[in-house]
């Protein structure tokens, strides 16, 4: 496993924001699977990326492929009572830096639950 990837998984086990926010560039996009607009900047995208790991429960990735600077990387999770799979979608620079993270998620009643709950506390912290 590359360096980068080990800092990730370390980052999610441990809910390390400041770590993520160090790993992300300044112009970072997220592409959410419940929004078409992304995103953009690294404040945002730190922010919904703490968010979404503390509203998902039972949180584990499965499978990652791994080519360059690209991952996918599969996992599945609970919200409320309602079980997701999901894919991440990542893209890094040459130094390592998350430039773009992209999420896929399934079935859609899990996706609109999540949606709704994101929703509610991204607004909460000024994140629209």
């Amino acid at each position: 496993m590359n360096k980068h990837l080990e800092e990730w998984h370390r980052i999610v086990q441990h809910k390390d924001w400041e770590a993520l926010g160090n790993m992300l560039a300044e112009d970072a996009t997220f592409h959410s699977p419940f929004a078409w607009t992304p995103k953009e900047g690294r404040r945002a995208v730190q922010g919904v990326l703490a968010t979404v790991c503390e509203v998902f429960q039972d949180f584990q990735y499965h499978r990652q492929w791994v080519d360059d600077g690209e991952w996918a990387l599969e996992f599945s999770a609970k919200v409320s009572d309602l079980q997701l799979k999901g894919l991440d979608l990542v893209t890094l620079n040459d130094q390592g830096i998350i430039t773009r993270f992209e999420v896929l998620i399934r079935p859609v009643n899990a996706l609109q639950a999540l949606g709704a709950e994101m929703g509610r506390r991204l607004a909460a912290i000024g994140i629209s």
